[in-house]
């Protein structure tokens, strides 16, 4: 009989596409349960997965009389289900995951790190955050941060002790499957019947966002920028593929009255494919305040495009400067505006990151090998007594 394994997100989305493939490939080898909030979302994944599902009600936002109902309903499902690892990630699932495992006498109780939102927030808030992060950490019996700098983070921190924390593979939650995300797949009539339903001309350069749109990921700076650069080019267009969060991380106003009116500003909202778009692109700008290992970066570079992105971790190690991407200073409207600028004038350069960009995500990021090391990662597990 297989071992149960729980793999607990927020939310759905988080489990469907920051996890793709991953829940149904562990299922040959264990019992996966996916637990995540938005039952309707949950079970249509399950279906989809093959694999199955426990609602459990969650809020990204600070909610602490929900968070202990659902610590609590988690606690009574993992002491029915005797789960032999309970693997969580995002930080409210993290929370109330590993607080309800160890609750529950979980032997094994692993949280992925895929981002720290708390670095952007002071005062009380921060203090709080901080003492909900080491409470998380200490929780777990081991924690994977997805990338090498985000490690670093945590360390300086003081998060949790260094024998708990470990990367796995080169970084990378879920790596990246460079077969579905390949150019080659594109034809140039597909290609052009995209671009003139958006109304992208045949000499446009185009630069690309995808993500949320919020102040976080650097849209305000970067949409600036663009404006900026049309000054002195007309031939631009920015695309931008992702829904906006006002609740929670709103653009300042300007940024979305620009948003709306500039003609050579496309936004076409969240979509489930966003591969037909990157292949339209010529760059993609990415200059996000904080990540834990951007997919989004490596998407692109399988889909063969150079990026610019902020000097922050997994950013700046998927990137290397002047060899896949241009890498700049975060909150920077200046430094977006010239690398911007540089992707189009310096068409060499921009060619020869073009050409390298790619294999440089093949031969690091491969899905399977991220796969692998997680799987060998929880085989470690079966050997230890509980």
């Amino acid at each position: 009989m297989k071992q149960k394994i729980i793999r607990i997100t927020t939310v759905p989305i988080s489990l469907e596409k920051l996890l793709s493939g991953q829940l149904q490939f562990m299922s040959s080898f264990y019992k996966v349960i996916a637990v995540s909030a938005q039952k309707e979302n949950l079970e249509r994944l399950g279906k989809k997965q093959e694999i199955e599902v426990f609602p459990l009600e969650m809020t990204r936002k600070i909610t602490p009389f929900k968070d202990v109902f659902a610590v609590i309903k988690l606690y009574f499902f993992l002491k029915k289900t005797r789960p032999f690892i309970v693997h969580s990630h995002t930080p409210k699932a993290g929370i109330v995951g590993m607080l309800a495992a160890k609750l529950a006498g979980v032997p094994h109780r692993l949280h992925t790190v895929a981002g720290l939102p708390l670095l952007e927030v002071t005062g009380i808030k921060r203090r709080v955050l901080d003492a909900v992060e080491k409470f998380t950490y200490g929780c777990a019996t081991m924690v994977y941060p997805n990338s090498f700098g985000l490690k670093k983070i945590i360390l300086d921190n003081n998060y949790c002790d260094s024998k708990k924390l470990k990367v796995l593979a080169n970084g990378s939650s879920n790596g990246i499957d460079t077969a579905y995300f390949n150019p080659e797949l594109y034809t140039e009539e597909q290609n052009l019947r995209l671009e003139n339903e958006l109304g992208i001309q045949t000499d446009d350069f185009v630069f690309i966002f995808v993500g949320r749109l919020v102040k976080d990921k650097g849209i305000n700076e970067m949409v600036s920028a663009f404006e900026l650069l049309q000054k002195e080019n007309s031939s631009l267009k920015l695309l931008l593929v992702g829904d906006y969060e006002n609740d929670l991380d709103p653009l300042n106003p300007k940024t979305v009255e620009s948003i709306n009116t500039n003609s050579s500003i496309l936004a076409v909202g969240f979509k489930n494919d966003v591969r037909p778009y990157l292949a339209i692109a010529n760059v993609l700008v990415f200059p996000s305040y904080r990540e834990g290992f951007p997919n989004v970066v490596m998407q692109a570079g399988a889909m063969g495009l150079p990026s610019i992105v902020s000097d922050i971790n997994g950013c700046n190690e998927i990137i290397i400067e002047q060899e896949n991407g241009l890498i700049i200073p975060v909150k920077d409207e200046m430094a977006i505006f010239l690398a911007m600028k540089k992707m189009v004038t310096n068409s060499s350069l921009t060619s020869k990151m073009k050409d390298n960009s790619r294999q440089m995500i093949v031969s690091r990021y491969e899905q399977k090998v991220v796969w692998e090391a997680i799987l060998s990662e929880y085989r470690t597990f079966e050997s230890l007594k509980e």
